[in-house]
């Protein structure tokens, strides 16, 4: 079932594009400058390909001065470091270059291809993020478009969003 999603996602996402994209993406940056701007830490991914825009969010919350960690693979785990120079890393996605973060995260923006009416996600399978999440207090946000709102059942190793950030606003899960 998650893997059909998966596919089905993918495939979406990739013909979403052009004006209305464009259009989607300054939307959830706005979205989210507003919900989170008074925020000093985040750990955000460093989207590729078809996935919501993260790069102009990840370039304001910078210009305000605030904490910025992107994520990195070390092992089965991804690991928060600090904005600045990057490499190729796993999956051929930019990583930073530096130490890890240690401390306390207020937001962290996960990727996702699918949620449902719960808060749970459907990554890519590797579970990196759900592992990541786990026993964290920050406030746990994916970011996607709206039509990436599926009904599917969880897996039990799954971790819960407390909101989905869209183009259309913001899904509280109510946790």
């Amino acid at each position: 079932m998650k893997d059909e999603l998966r596919y089905k996602l993918k495939i979406k996402r990739k013909y979403f594009q052009g004006v209305r994209r464009e259009v989607a993406d300054e939307n959830i940056l706005y979205n989210f400058l507003s919900a989170y701007g008074g925020y000093q830490t985040f750990f955000i991914y460093n989207s590729f390909g078809s996935e919501a825009s993260t790069k102009v969010i990840i370039s304001a919350l910078i210009a305000a001065g605030k904490s910025v960690f992107l994520p990195r693979v070390e092992g089965e785990n991804i690991v928060p470091v600090p904005v600045g120079e990057t490499a190729d890393g796993a999956f051929g996605i930019a990583e930073p270059i530096g130490q890890a973060y240690e401390g306390e995260i207020d937001v962290t923006a996960v990727p996702l291809l699918a949620v449902n009416e719960r808060g749970y996600r459907i990554g890519y399978g590797k579970g990196f993020y759900d592992r990541f999440l786990k026993g964290r207090s920050t406030v746990k946000v994916g970011l996607g478009y709206a039509f990436q709102i599926e009904n599917f059942t969880e897996d039990t190793w799954d971790e819960p969003l407390d909101e989905f950030l869209t183009e259309k606003g913001i899904f509280y899960f109510g946790k």
